[in-house]
């Protein structure tokens, strides 16, 4: 039995996930937990969200919320993706439990006690109109190389150019478009390029994808000192006097989290030491899952500050890192419509047709794609054609011609049960590989093994005894294919266990068990069950449709003149409560203080709100003269004003308005 510590790349709390991001680093990782457990190894799962750094701090500010509201926010929304997938973590942290300070605290006083940390003060974009220190993903300016004029921090959208935020010609602050100038800071630079001889000799024995490795050796060759902190009141602070409004930069608390990670999953067993017997334990195979633009940070970053410590942590053993997944051959891309509404694709479709088609798919070694054409191929000629064709074709014969029982095996079928095992231990070795995609075919492979012997066994002809055999072989080949495609589509394999007469999960027995079992003769057989539906041509026209739709401005209102928009009374409002009004979705009443009045007014802004609580104490735009209107029984004596956006909404910030001030 292997003790094995799987983690799956941090997500990071600042939006949803997209299917791209579950094809690089969550559903390997899943399918080979659930793998690996049942072979009987010792597995642990972790994972957790990433809730510093500035794209955070950034984000939460044009949202009007605070950095901690924002995450929150995302924390729940990425838990309840991962749930809708049937992610089988076994434990699902976040970075800003209390335990991950401390952890990431101590990794930065063992490196600076061991001199692999230096001080030093360097020249930084400074707002004098926002007193603060400006991080690449708050500064614009002209690009030092094309002389683009909104080019970003740290990279020209135009001309691909990367620089520091330093190099920007009139380099100007994204919030408020005021100037920025270059003032002296105090920061600590971890002194990387001592690793470089230790990293060298370390990774000179893996036997990693070889783009892996070499994409690593180049980073390893061009170590040097690098700043690990930063400036903002958004992060862990750096343990130091002198330190203060420093705090550390996200890439490295974050890998950090999954030693924090597993102490908390410790803490909530009961059994506060037992994260050592993962990360303190050499004999563990530590395997983390990634997607290739994390390769840095996992075989060179996180290495070199494990090296570092005085405890002796694991370091990683195996890194299968994955391309990326495209949508219709490009990115997925929120901002230009170039994604899937994942709300309303599980109102459509299941866990286990996503899951498939991605494993299917998965870009192991170059980059895949996600098309609709080919997800609905999947699901109708593999999911239902081969595997749900086989069971319930067998489930039906078994119920109408043998009584609803297993029958007896008169005569095993060696040839075809060799063939059925042959396949298995091939499945075995695709997953034991991190060859999701090499699983899936064999998956199919065996399918249509049992298909194609139904077939040609032709049991509705056959003798009472041949009968009873060749269903008998046929159920074999549906027991090793729940087991086979468990690690990929377990809520159908689950359902496939219990429709061969089991009633205790399939995960009660281990692989191998499972594989040698004979099937337990005259056991009752439930009511067969249709495991997929047809994905019809409409549906999926449909959603092509969506992508295909040009983004048109909207026409525009009529002009009205300035006395007609002088009769429009706008006053600040602050909400006092909140609560949603029954039977709807969309609507929410609202208590707010107008100042010498408070008001309730219904908004059309609950379907994109998740966290209520984050509405109470805003300072709100009220339209104050409108005449009461009663909406779902409930009058509302005004209107909220909000820019509803794609996956929420934006309410203006108004930090320093009072209740009952006039807009104007």
């Amino acid at each position: 039995m292997e003790k094995i510590l799987i983690t799956s790349a941090l997500p990071y709390a600042n939006g949803p996930l997209h299917f791209g991001h579950i094809a690089g680093a969550y559903l390997p990782g899943d399918c080979y937990a659930r793998f690996k457990r049942l072979q009987g190894n010792d597995v642990l799962y972790i994972c957790g969200s990433d809730e510093h750094g500035v794209a955070i701090t950034l984000s939460a500010e044009m949202a009007g919320r605070t950095p901690k509201q924002h995450v929150d926010h995302f924390h729940k929304v990425l838990q309840d993706f991962f749930t809708q997938l049937e992610f089988s973590f076994d434990h699902y942290s976040r970075t800003t439990w209390p335990g991950h300070v401390e952890t990431t605290t101590q990794y930065f006083r063992d490196l600076l006690e061991s001199g692999y940390i230096e001080e030093r003060v360097t020249q930084q974009l400074y707002s004098e109109q926002d007193k603060r220190f400006l991080a690449d993903r708050y500064v614009v300016g002209t690009c030092p190389k094309c002389g683009f004029a909104e080019a970003r921090g740290d990279e020209c959208q135009k001309c691909g150019s990367s620089y520091e935020a330093t190099d920007l010609i009139h380099p100007r602050s994204k919030l408020t478009n005021s100037p920025l100038i270059l003032k002296p800071t105090k920061h600590w630079f971890l002194l990387f390029d001592r690793f470089k001889h230790d990293l060298t000799a370390w990774i000179s024995k893996k036997e990693w994808k070889p783009n892996v490795v070499k994409f690593a050796q180049n980073y390893i060759d061009d170590l040097r000192p690098r700043a690990i902190t930063r400036d903002s009141d958004w992060g862990i602070p750096v343990p130091l006097p002198g330190a203060e409004g420093k705090v550390f930069y996200v890439w490295f608390d974050a890998p950090i989290g999954y030693i924090s990670a597993t102490k908390e999953w410790a803490q909530k067993k009961g059994a506060p030491d037992a994260w050592k017997d993962y990360w303190c334990d050499p004999h563990t195979k530590l395997v983390q899952f990634i997607g290739k633009d994390n390769i840095p940070f996992h075989a060179v970053f996180f290495p070199a500050m494990t090296m570092g410590q005085k405890q002796p942590y694991k370091l990683v053993d195996e890194l299968p890192a994955n391309e990326f997944y495209n949508l219709e051959g490009k990115q997925f891309s929120k901002s230009e419509g170039w994604y899937i509404d994942l709300a309303t694709f599980f109102q459509k479709f299941t866990a286990d047709q996503i899951r498939y088609t991605i494993a299917a798919n998965a870009p192991e070694n170059q980059d895949s794609e996600f098309t609709w054409k080919d997800f609905q191929r999947r699901c109708n000629t593999e999911l239902l054609g081969k595997y749900g064709n086989l069971v319930n074709r067998t489930l039906v014969f078994t119920q109408a011609h043998l009584h609803g029982k297993i029958p007896v095996l008169h005569i095993p079928d060696e040839e075809f049960l060799s063939h059925i095992k042959t396949l298995m231990h091939q499945i075995a070795e695709a997953y034991d590989t991190f060859h999701l995609r090499k699983a899936s075919q064999l998956i199919m492979e065996l399918a249509h093994a049992g298909n194609a012997y139904f077939d040609a066994q032709k049991p509705w002809k056959a003798t009472p005894e041949a009968q009873q055999s060749i269903i008998a072989n046929t159920l074999k080949c549906i027991q090793l294919l729940a087991l086979a495609s468990y690690p990929i589509i377990p809520a159908t394999a689950e359902k496939v266990w219990h429709l061969l007469g089991y009633t205790q999960s399939l995960t009660t027995k281990t692989w191998k068990e499972i594989l040698n079992e004979p099937l337990q003769a005259g056991r009752a057989l439930p009511a067969p069950q249709i495991l997929f539906q047809k994905v019809e041509d409409e549906v999926i026209n449909m959603e092509i449709a969506k992508l295909e739709t040009p983004k048109v401005e909207a026409p525009k209102s009529p002009t009205v003149t300035i006395d007609e928009f002088r009769k429009v009374e706008l006053r600040i409002g602050q909400i006092l409560s909140a609560e949603r009004v029954p039977k709807s979705k969309r609507l929410l009443k609202l208590s707010v203080d107008m100042g010498k009045e408070t008001r309730t007014i219904v908004s059309g802004i609950g379907e994109k709100m998740d966290d209520l609580s984050f509405l109470v104490g805003k300072k709100v735009i009220i339209v104050a003269n409108l005449p009461p209107a009663t909406l779902m029984g409930v009058e509302s004596q005004g209107m909220l004003l909000a820019a509803t956006l794609s996956d929420g909404i934006e309410l203006p910030e108004l930090k320093d308005a009072k209740p009952g001030d006039l807009v104007s």
